[in-house]
């Protein structure tokens, strides 16, 4: 079984705001389930002592080295892993995320910390809740990229329309009306709220999308008193009871391979709309200087390509300068990372996802 540890959107930020010397990132793919649990290990000491090497104060080195041989003697950490470990650290501190997406490895030591492989893991995170709803049960499942599908337990959750019906059928039935169909419309309404209340103290502040699997007529009448904003229109029809919670995250996580790829669609039918109204660009220039003053509303940035070189910090001028693997995070990190830090919406891509094919695209919050 994979362990992760994937950073929220505000560990990113502060990870953005960090600037001091001698930041250090590590990023070190990993297995697993192998053969020799040793060989991550062995690894990451080696790169260990190329970060280590690459600082040459004498206090900061200390600093960075007993961190990280720390973390290298912790057997139990290296146990349990996912496909790769990010390792944040400065002489004051240390951040390790583990994550499932597989990135290639690296060592930076700049006064930044190198940020755009890891926006990857949160840019389509591949994780949702699945609200499994029929007459008889209500379940919620929660669905994550690398653990198996498991049960949430959620308080007050009715156990089924029957039993929500039974509590107290004289005080839900309609007074008005009289037929046996209008009746049990009401009930399952009624029942569908009470589900929807349920789910409010599990799902509130969230972002996490809401796949419904449901059968006709259930699923329109739960849609239609829902009020948790990332239900996705994509449901998992037919009744849920005949599905385990594994059947249903492999449902779930089809539907949210299309979510994504509708939600780059957008992005792109977007970013071509606002390029006519002069408020958007796949001009790297133009995109460093917007970001550095905060124009940026949504950038994409090619995950795979890196930029050698600085960005101003007053103008936001680009000087492009030589590949390195190690001295510097460079443009495009620091591009996502002044994006980041004024609130815009960064997703890390592929190439072939951004407008152009460009290294990175912006849509502006106005024109430059």
């Amino acid at each position: 079984m994979l362990h992760t540890d994937i950073p929220t959107r505000r560990e990113i930020e502060t990870l953005a705001e960090w600037t001091g010397p001698w930041s250090v990132s590590i990023y070190l793919p990993t297995e697993a389930a192998t053969a020799n649990p040793e060989a991550n290990r062995i690894a990451f000491g080696n790169q260990v002592r190329e970060a280590v090497g690459l600082v040459t104060d004498a206090d900061s080195r200390a600093a960075i080295a007993e961190q990280l041989d720390d973390l290298a003697e912790d057997a139990d950490f290296w146990r349990f892993q996912s496909h790769t470990l990010v390792v944040h650290v400065s002489p004051q501190r240390m951040w390790t995320f583990r994550i499932p997406n597989r990135l290639g490895a690296a060592v930076t030591v700049s006064d930044r910390f190198l940020l755009k492989p890891l926006l990857r893991a949160v840019t389509f995170p591949q994780a949702a809740f699945v609200l499994a709803l029929a007459e008889g049960s209500a379940r919620l499942v929660e669905v994550t990229p690398d653990r198996p599908a498991e049960d949430v337990r959620v308080p007050e959750m009715p156990a089924g329309a029957v039993d929500f019906a039974g509590e107290s059928v004289d005080d839900r039935a309609p007074k008005r009306r009289s037929t046996d169909s209008e009746r049990k419309k009401v009930l399952a309404r009624q029942y569908a709220r009470a589900v929807d209340r349920a789910l409010r103290d599990i799902l509130s502040g969230r972002d996490t999308p809401l796949i419904l699997a449901a059968a006709e007529p259930i699923d329109a009448i739960y849609r239609s008193v829902a009020t948790y904003a990332e239900l996705l229109d994509d449901g998992i029809p037919g009744n849920p009871e005949h599905l385990s919670d594994q059947d249903l995250a492999d449902k779930a996580r089809h539907i949210l391979d299309g979510h994504y790829a509708a939600q780059l669609a957008d992005l792109r039918q977007l970013f071509d709309k606002r390029r006519s109204e002069a408020r958007a660009t796949a001009d790297l220039a133009d995109i460093a200087r917007a970001s550095t003053f905060g124009m940026v509303q949504t950038l994409l940035v090619d995950i795979d390509t890196a930029v050698p070189g600085t960005v101003a910090p007053d103008t936001g001028a680009i000087e492009f300068g030589p590949a390195s693997e190690t001295e510097i995070p460079g443009t495009l990190d620091e591009i996502a990372r002044r994006a980041l830090l004024s609130g815009a919406r960064v997703l890390a891509v592929r190439k072939a996802d951004i407008p152009d094919e460009a290294s990175a695209a912006a849509i502006l919050r106005y024109s430059m």
